[in-house]
C-alpha cells in the first residue's frame, strides 16, 4: 500500500463507526496531591487541599476561585503519553535501556525527603553525572511510566560508558571467581588480580579507583554469602516469621496468589450445582487490603491474572455498583512490587514485560519456602473460613465435611456469591482488626496514604488515566501479518477496515518479509481482537470477518476443533468450527439439567457473555446469537465430548 492510501484512510477518523471502536492508549496517571494541576470539565485548578479518598479543595487557575471537587470526575493536565504505543512494540535493547535507568532512580522515587545529597550519592553509586539522574528522574515523574526512560530516537545519543564493554567483563569476572570466594582476598589484591588479567589479554585496564568502586557496590548479602559468611547473611537478611522485607508503605508490596473457593455453586437457569468458581486475590502487605480479586469458574490463566491485577490498579466505585454493595473500597494504584509464586501464568513473558512498562518489580516465591507466601494464603483462608458458614460449603478437609452433602445443599448462584465476597470484604475484612498489625485494614491503609501524627503518609496513589489501557497492557499480546483476508489468530479470520492500510506491508527493516503487527485478546471473547495501528497510535477493535460466527472463548473453539478431530476432519475450518459450537452449545442444552458438567459449561458461557471486567464493569447488553444450520453434521454428544471444555473438580 502507498503513502496515499494510508493518508487517505487515517484522515476518516471523523467516521462516527469508526471513533467507537477505535481509541488512543493513556498512561499517564492522575496525580492528586498539593499543587499537583488537573482538570475538571473545561476548567483547569491547583489542588489545595485533599480531604479524603473521594474529595480534595482546588484552585481555579484562571479565576482564583476555590471550589470542592470530586476526585473521580477528574483528569491529568498535561501531555497524555510520553510513548502512547502498545507495549510490545518496544525493542527488547530498548526496554533493557529503560530497565537499567528505572532501577538507578527507584530508591529516588520512594524517598519521603530527596536532596542534592542524596541524589549526588546515587548518582556516584550508579556510576553516572547527577545531572543524568536528574533528567532521568524529571522524565519518570512527568509522564509517570518507565517507558520514559528509553532511549530517544532523535536529539538523544546514549552516554558512552565509562570503561569499555570488555574491561567490564574483566571486573566483573574476577568480582565472581576470585574475590568473592572463601579465600576473601583484599580489596587491593582484587584490583592487582584485574590488572594483571587485562594486561594478559592485551586490554587496557581500568584505573584502581573504577575497580574499586565496583568492589563496593557489592551488597553486604552477597559479599558475605560469596565469601563463606552463609550462616551469618541468612541469620541477617532473610526474614523472621511473619516478617516480609521491604513493606514500609501502602502498595510497597501486593501479593497474588490463586485457590479453588470451599463452595459448590449452582447455575443461574436450574440452580442446580456446577461445582467450585476460582478466586484470584490480590493483598497488600503493608495494610493487609484487598487490592482487588477475579472470580470465575476458568482455572488459573494469564488472563486470571491480568483481571486481577487490572482490577487491584483501578478505582472501584463502579464496581461496587455493578455488586450493589454500600462501602468503601478506596484502593487503586500501581504497586511497587508484585510478588507471587513460580506457576507460569505469572511467568509469561506478556506479564513480565508489562509489570515492567508500569515499574512493577515482579519478585517470584523462593522454590520450597512457603514462608514467603504466607501472608496472602492466610489472608485466602481467612476469606475461605468464612465461607463454610454458607450452604453448599466444601469445607477445608475431608473430617470437617463429614455427614455433609455441599451439592444437596448448593444454593448459591456466582454474581450471589460475587455480591457476597465482596460485602464480605469491604464490611467485614477491611474493618475488622487483624492480628499481625493490630488495627483494621481499612485504618492502616487510610494511615499510610494521609498519615497522622508522626506517621509519614504517602499521600493519594496516582489514579489510572484510561481503565481499558490497563487491562489490554496485560491481556495477551499476539503478532501477526496482514493479509488481503484480514489476519488470522489460532485459525480465526478477522477483518475490518482499519486494516485495509497495512495489508501485505513489507518489514521496514528486512523487505524480504512480511511486517506483523500487535493484536490483543480477551481470551473469554475471541469474537473480535485489539489492532494497534503503529501510525496514529491507536487501538482498534478487529471482528470476526465472518459476522455470522458467534461470541465465543478459547476453550470453546478448542473443544470444537477436538470434536472436529473425534470425527477424523483433520483440516478445520471457520464453518466447521461454527457448526461443531453450535452441536456442542445444543448438546450441553439438552444436558444441563441432567448434569453438572454440561450446566457448568453453560454457565461459563453466560459468565463469558456478560463481558465485564476491571475495565468494563458494566455487563454489555445481550448479543443475539445468528441463526444455525438446522442439520446436524456430527454425532450424539457424549461425556468425553463435554469433559473437553476443561473441568475442574
Amino acid at each position: 500500500m502507498n503513502d496515499a492510501k494510508d493518508d487517505s484512510f487515517h484522515s476518516s477518523e471523523d467516521d462516527p463507526e469508526l471513533r467507537r471502536e477505535a481509541f488512543e492508549p493513556q498512561r499517564r496517571p492522575l496525580v492528586v496531591k498539593v499543587d499537583s494541576l488537573v482538570r475538571c470539565g473545561d476548567a483547569i485548578y491547583r489542588i489545595t487541599q485533599v480531604l479524603d479518598f473521594e474529595s480534595a479543595i482546588g484552585i481555579d487557575v484562571n479565576s482564583g476561585r476555590a471550589v470542592p471537587l470530586r476526585i473521580s470526575e477528574l483528569l491529568s493536565v498535561g501531555e497524555a503519553s510520553v510513548a502512547p504505543a502498545d507495549l510490545s512494540e518496544i525493542a527488547d535493547a530498548d526496554w533493557k535501556i529503560a530497565e537499567t535507568r528505572f532501577a538507578a532512580i527507584k530508591p529516588l522515587i520512594t524517598a519521603l525527603y530527596l536532596g542534592r545529597m542524596e541524589v549526588e550519592r546515587q548518582a556516584k553509586e550508579v556510576g553516572v553525572d547527577t545531572a543524568t539522574l536528574y533528567r532521568w528522574l524529571n522524565r519518570y515523574k512527568a509522564y509517570g511510566e518507565v517507558s520514559a526512560l528509553i532511549p530517544r530516537k532523535r536529539g538523544w545519543k546514549p552516554g558512552n560508558p565509562r570503561i569499555p564493554t570488555f574491561a567490564e567483563s574483566v571486573i566483573q569476572e574476577v568480582i565472581k571467581d576470585y574475590y568473592l570466594t572463601q579465600q576473601r582476598p583484599i580489596q587491593q589484591k582484587a584490583i592487582l588480580e584485574v590488572q594483571r588479567r587485562c594486561n594478559e589479554r592485551g586490554i587496557e585496564a581500568p584505573s584502581p579507583s573504577t575497580i574499586r568502586s565496583r568492589l563496593e557496590k557489592i551488597s553486604e548479602r552477597m559479599r558475605l554469602r560469596g565469601r563463606g559468611y552463609k550462616e551469618k547473611a541468612k541469620n541477617k537478611f532473610l526474614p523472621a516469621a511473619g516478617k516480609f522485607p521491604n513493606v514500609e508503605f501502602p502498595l510497597s508490596v501486593v501479593q497474588i496468589d490463586h485457590t479453588p473457593a470451599d463452595i459448590i455453586l449452582v447455575d443461574d437457569i436450574h440452580r442446580k450445582p456446577i461445582g467450585r468458581p476460582w478466586i484470584t486475590l490480590a493483598l497488600d502487605l503493608y495494610s493487609r487490603m484487598v487490592t482487588g480479586y477475579y472470580l470465575s469458574f476458568d482455572p488459573p490463566s494469564e488472563t486470571s491474572v491480568a483481571m486481577c491485577v487490572a482490577h487491584s490498579m483501578l478505582p472501584k466505585e463502579e464496581w461496587l455498583l455493578l455488586h450493589k454493595v454500600d462501602a468503601e473500597w478506596p484502593v487503586w494504584g500501581i504497586p511497587k512490587t508484585i510478588h507471587v509464586d513460580n506457576g507460569a501464568d505469572f511467568r509469561s513473558d506478556n506479564f513480565q514485560r508489562s509489570c515492567l512498562a508500569y515499574g512493577i518489580h515482579l519478585e517470584f516465591r523462593p522454590v520450597k519456602q512457603p514462608r514467603y507466601g504466607g501472608h496472602i494464603e492466610r489472608a485466602l483462608g481467612t476469606l475461605l473460613k468464612e465461607i463454610h458458614d454458607l450452604p453448599g460449603t466444601t469445607f477445608s478437609s475431608i473430617k470437617d465435611k463429614e455427614g455433609y452433602d455441599p451439592e444437596k445443599h448448593a444454593t448459591m448462584t456466582k454474581s450471589e456469591f460475587e455480591e457476597w465476597l465482596v460485602t464480605l470484604i469491604c464490611k467485614v475484612y477491611h474493618r475488622r482488626v487483624h492480628s499481625s498489625i493490630g488495627l483494621p485494614p481499612l485504618k492502616k491503609w487510610e494511615l499510610g496514604i494521609f498519615g497522622h501524627g508522626d506517621v509519614q503518609g504517602i499521600g493519594l496513589p496516582p489514579r489510572p488515566a484510561d481503565r481499558l489501557t490497563i487491562l489490554l497492557d496485560f491481556l495477551p499480546t499476539f503478532r501477526r501479518t496482514i493479509q488481503t483476508t484480514g489476519v488470522a489468530i489460532d485459525g480465526m479470520r478477522y477483518y475490518d477496515e482499519a486494516l485495509r492500510p497495512w495489508i501485505n506491508r513489507e518489514d521496514e527493516d528486512d523487505r524480504t518479509k512480511k511486517r506483523e503487527f500487535v493484536f490483543r485478546r480477551d481470551p473469554r471473547d475471541i469474537s473480535a481482537v485489539w489492532f494497534f495501528d503503529p501510525k496514529i497510535r491507536q487501538y482498534f477493535k478487529i471482528p470476526f470477518a465472518d459476522q455470522t460466527l458467534p461470541s465465543m472463548s478459547t476453550w470453546e473453539r478448542d473443544a470444537a476443533k477436538d470434536l472436529l478431530k473425534q470425527q477424523g476432519i483433520k483440516s478445520v475450518d471457520e464453518r466447521q468450527i461454527l457448526r461443531a459450537v453450535t452441536e456442542l452449545r445444543s448438546k450441553v442444552d439438552q444436558a444441563k439439567e441432567r448434569t453438572k458438567k454440561a450446566r457448568r459449561q453453560a454457565q461459563r458461557r453466560t459468565e463469558h457473555e456478560k463481558k465485564v471486567s476491571p475495565a468494563q464493569p458494566m455487563p454489555a447488553a445481550p448479543v443475539a446469537v445468528p441463526a444455525m444450520p438446522s442439520a446436524p453434521l456430527f454425532g450424539l454428544l457424549v461425556d468425553d465430548n463435554i469433559d473437553a471444555f476443561g473441568d475442574i473438580a
